[in-house]
């Protein structure tokens, strides 16, 4: 069957267009666009004007092509922007109304499991297993074996919100980037505390953060999702990686070989996201992966979640 997935995230707002069957996602076309549409949700609540419309006219753009494609069904879903904003209402209204576009919000539990399920698209039964996934406004972390998840913490900790909240100079200094740090290690804490199956043998990471870092450690210029997909970041890599970046002005990073430029304004505070994440669960190093929320939200398209 051939689906098209619309995701509508915090920073960035993606399409998929593929087939599935038996369980496997062949995938025909990609597309992500930085949207910001988490803008500012954090301190005023609501989803801006202009980020909304932003999103519109990138969604035009995808509905256009995912229907020259032939898809049969589109499963399109919103995170932790529009899950937060007072506004979503009438935002899942004008996608509707502008598109015929049914898009749902999904809560916590939801993006946890298409998050996991994407990751483990292809993949044999494994060890136990962290998936980390690192969003404009929020983090999953996801711990199971196979296909069944034994854990998951929806974490509001995210790239543009921890960036609006704790990095106001450019660069960051010492102490902002220490404040964030604790702030993201006290949430997790949180989560595990009292979570004996809350432990992991390996960890796969997915989203913009991880596939920027596997992108500038190998210079790719340009983007190879081939050559990103099982790249294997060690933690002293990733943690001489945040080093540069925070050094760097916004100029400065916008100038950094394998950065998506979209990415520039909010990757120092997703590197500091994802060094947390690998401490509390005591991971050297973490495999780097394509295959995401999209591929799950594929898989559920299909009825094959």
């Amino acid at each position: 069957m051939r689906v098209a997935v619309v995701d509508i995230g915090t920073n960035s707002t993606r399409l998929l267009v593929a087939d599935v069957a038996d369980g496997q996602v062949s995938q025909l076309e990609r597309r992500s666009t930085v949207t910001r549409l988490g803008r500012g949700v954090d301190t005023s609540g609501q989803l801006a004007g202009e980020a909304v419309e932003e999103v519109c006219r990138t969604v035009a753009e995808y509905v256009e092509t995912y229907e020259a494609l032939g898809a049969e069904r589109v499963n399109a879903i919103a995170t932790s922007a529009v899950r937060d904003a007072a506004n979503s209402g009438a935002f899942i209204a004008e996608l509707r109304e502008r598109f015929e576009l049914d898009a749902r919000i999904l809560d916590g539990a939801e993006e946890a499991q298409l998050v996991y399920s994407g990751a483990f698209t292809g993949r044999p039964s494994a060890d136990i297993t962290l998936v980390v996934d690192i969003g404009g406004g929020s983090t999953e972390l996801v711990v199971g074996s196979g296909s069944e998840v034994g854990f998951y913490a929806s974490l509001q900790a995210g790239t543009v919100r921890h960036t609006e909240r704790y990095l106001p100079t450019d660069p960051p200094d010492p102490g902002e980037l220490d404040a964030l740090a604790g702030d993201v290690r006290s949430l997790i804490d949180a989560e595990l505390t009292g979570e004996a199956i809350a432990a992991a043998a390996a960890g796969i990471a997915v989203a913009g953060t991880p596939t920027s870092l596997a992108a500038i450690d190998q210079e790719l210029d340009p983007y190879d999702p081939e050559r990103v997909h099982g790249y294997r970041l060690p933690l002293d890599s990733i943690q001489r990686m945040c080093s540069l970046l925070s050094s760097k002005t916004l100029e400065e990073r916008l100038q950094v070989t394998g950065l998506h430029p979209g990415r520039a304004p909010t990757i120092v505070a997703g590197v500091v996201i994802l060094i947390q994440v690998m401490r509390a669960f005591g991971l050297k190093e973490i495999e780097v992966s394509e295959h995401d929320i999209l591929y799950g939200a594929a898989l559920e398209a299909a009825g094959s979640a």
